[in-house]
């Protein structure tokens, strides 16, 4: 018996070796998630109101929006969706307004080796594949705009750590499937950063994790009014 918790102790620390972010300190699902139910269940009742009066206000810049991208590039849907991963590993279609040419996710393979991001996430400067219209959409946010719709659904929250893609899911460890722990959000700490696209995949993750383990409303406003300020100064791309 002692023989064989030698051996597994000598097996986790291999892992840990070999994954450094297992290095870091676990949450507590349970006091996450249990402990908070009522901060949830109005979390959610507020996503509700504001992303529905957000899409009646907004919906005269959306509809514009919308035909802008059709006349850029005609034939092609304004709206871009796409497969995403959700709280606790559930899918869902997530959307955005097309920003880059129709068979972009088909180019996004002979792009993979110029992968500026550490880890399982894809970004690089410059991409190519991003339209005329959808450089400024992007650099202003208003791509981001019809996720609104995710939100009322209830796929998405205002706040929490971005959606990522089912290839990237892929690729976590157990350390990094935390950020699956709720559901995913507009705008998070990674969002608000000044130089959000300098940060490495583990230093996104950190504040993800961050986050999730200090959610309330106050934090939740904090990075909103953040969030506008990003926009204003647009930092998007």
């Amino acid at each position: 018996m002692a023989s064989t918790a030698v051996d597994s102790t000598l097996q986790k620390e291999k892992t840990v070796a070999s994954n450094p972010q297992e290095c870091g300190t676990y949450l507590n699902r349970e006091e996450v998630l249990h402990s908070r139910k009522w901060y949830w269940r109005v979390r959610r009742a507020q996503d509700i109101l504001f992303s529905g009066l957000a899409m009646l206000v907004l919906l005269p810049l959306m509809a514009i929006t919308a035909v802008v991208i059709y006349i850029d590039s005609p034939g092609a849907s304004p709206i871009f969706s796409q497969e995403r991963i959700g709280r606790d590993g559930k899918k869902f279609r997530f959307y955005k307004f097309r920003s880059m040419i129709p068979d972009a996710e088909a180019r996004l393979e002979e792009l993979l080796a110029q992968n500026e991001m550490e880890g399982p996430a894809f970004k690089i400067k410059d991409d190519p594949r991003i339209t005329r219209v959808g450089r400024f959409i992007r650099k202003t946010s208003i791509d981001e705009l019809p996720q609104l719709w995710n939100i009322f659904k209830g796929d998405m929250s205002i706040v929490g750590p971005r959606p990522p893609l089912p290839r990237e899911v892929e690729q976590y460890n157990d350390y990094q499937r935390q950020r699956l722990y709720v559901t995913p959000g507009l705008t998070c700490y990674w969002q608000i950063q000044p130089e959000r696209n300098q940060l490495s995949f583990d230093e996104w993750l950190e504040l993800d994790l961050k986050y999730i383990q200090e959610c309330s409303f106050l934090n939740d406003w904090k990075i909103i009014l953040k969030t506008f300020g990003a926009v204003f100064k647009m930092r998007g791309q």
